[in-house]
């Protein structure tokens, strides 16, 4: 679990732990793949429950056996992911270029020996490519 040691009035360090989720920023109103990683802190262990703090101040627990069995878990409450080191942040595939999606289609094509569906579908990929800036 990754820690950040803090230094209070008297100079002993706090050990401040914390929960981390993967969260998109265009979730639900733009293209997928803005994402950020959220922090949020532990504010008590048990030998059964992890307690974090989340969105304002508000507080949430999870089940410690599962999630360091696991390495994540889902939180039904909050709808949120929840892992105990930083997830990694996945890349966004590669778009194909103008001339892939031209080969693709002439690959589908029914006198190549593809068929009416495939061919509809990759002209309309190719299509949608061109009119993408």
């Amino acid at each position: 679990m990754s820690t950040r040691e803090d230094t209070d009035m008297t100079g002993t360090p706090d050990r401040i732990e914390y929960l981390y989720e993967l969260w998109d920023a265009n979730w639900d109103d733009g293209p997928l793949g803005n994402y950020k990683i959220l922090r949020h802190p532990i504010v008590k262990k048990t030998p059964r429950r992890i307690y974090f703090t989340y969105s304002g101040g508000r507080s949430g627990f999870v089940d410690r056996q599962r999630i360091e069995a696991d390495g994540e878990v889902y939180h039904g409450i909050t709808l949120r992911r929840l892992h105990l080191t930083p997830p990694e942040i996945p890349s966004r595939p590669k778009r194909p270029t103008l001339p892939e999606l031209r080969a693709a289609m002439a690959a589908a094509h029914p006198d190549r020996g593809g068929n009416d569906e495939a061919f509809i579908a990759a002209r309309a990929r190719y299509e949608d490519a061109r009119a993408t800036p």
